[in-house]
């Protein structure tokens, strides 16, 4: 059953997105849906790593810049970032400020920063015919990045502080 928490990141999602904890997190894969050109659903996964939120309001990403995602983010401005965890399962519904930006460093990988303002979050839990059924582990991927990669390190700056075209 999905329930609205408002326009706004709960301060533990805000410590969850915030980067602070991002070695335990890395490994874990964020699927982030925008929407094309024909009004459909169009999903990429995320990590951790790519996303960063600067306050209850206000988030980064960073992608590929020429992406079909990235695209759609620019065109139509909305995305949905979804957190599917055992401690909870979240739809952050976004809508771009600005982007793509170029991210220093990032040219070679083709990276580009979205400044992204949060519309509406939704919790999703189990009904209470459902009782007992949850989710047991996140999405993972391997091998989790080291940080020292050269993109990793374009991308941790990128998302260092908010930014948009004056």
């Amino acid at each position: 059953m999905t329930r609205s928490l408002g326009p706004a990141l709960t301060q533990a999602l805000v410590e969850r997105f915030s980067q602070r904890d991002l070695a335990a997190r890395l490994g874990v894969a964020l699927p982030f849906v925008t929407v094309d050109a024909d009004g459909r659903p169009h999903p990429m996964l995320l990590s951790y790593l790519e996303v960063k939120a600067y306050d209850a309001r206000t988030v980064g990403l960073v992608m590929l810049a020429r992406s079909r995602s990235a695209r759609n983010l620019a065109e139509r401005g909305t995305g949905t970032l979804l957190a599917v965890e055992p401690e909870s399962t979240v739809y952050v519904k976004l809508r771009a400020v600005d982007g793509p930006l170029p991210v220093e460093g990032g040219g070679d990988y083709g990276l580009g920063y979205f400044l992204l303002e949060v519309d509406e979050v939704l919790e999703d839990a189990a009904a209470d015919w459902e009782a007992g059924m949850r989710i047991t582990t996140p999405i993972r991927y391997a091998p989790a990045p080291t940080l020292e990669e050269p993109w990793a390190r374009a991308t941790l700056a990128a998302l260092a502080a908010p930014r948009a075209r004056a």
